[in-house]
């Protein structure tokens, strides 16, 4: 296992480093193919196991996240991108695919949307963005999840 983050809210580990690549429009494709890949650009290139404990409430969650799973990056708003970055940073990569799989599968985490969004702000915190950059996607997501993914 690989300790991606260790801290006193919450310990995360991969079963191997992630591996992400990016879906290209090939001119042999379909127009369902092309319309897939502009809205999830992103596919996680091998199996990858995740083990998470929340250290306050004293639980542990394990999931997989399978070869194949295509994502959006980082859901930011155009108008942020001078602020925060583009969606497409690679500083957001990890964090937005383990993310965007837990917003589509809330079991995965015992259905702790609090849970969740700290696991995203640790990820972003090791991949080195910064805290004001951190602030603002943490809430905006935790928003966007209130409001639009029924996550209580």
């Amino acid at each position: 296992m690989v300790q991606w983050v260790d801290n006193k809210y919450l310990a995360i580990e991969f079963d191997s480093q992630p591996l992400i690549g990016i879906r290209y429009i090939l001119p042999s494709m379909s127009q369902e193919e092309v319309k897939s890949i502009k809205k999830y650009p992103f596919i996680n290139k091998c199996s990858l196991e995740i083990s998470l404990t929340d250290k306050k409430k004293n639980k542990f969650y394990k999931f997989v996240i399978p070869k194949g799973y295509c994502f959006d990056g980082a859901s930011v708003p155009r108008f942020f991108w001078r602020i925060i970055g583009s969606n497409t940073d690679n500083k957001f990569l990890v964090a937005a695919m383990v993310h965007d799989f837990m917003c589509e599968n809330h079991d995965c985490v015992g259905f702790d949307r609090a849970f969740s969004t700290k696991i995203f702000d640790s990820l972003l915190s090791v991949s080195q963005v910064g805290k004001l950059k951190r602030f603002f996607m943490k809430n905006s997501v935790d928003i966007f999840q209130k409001a639009f993914c029924h996550w209580e």
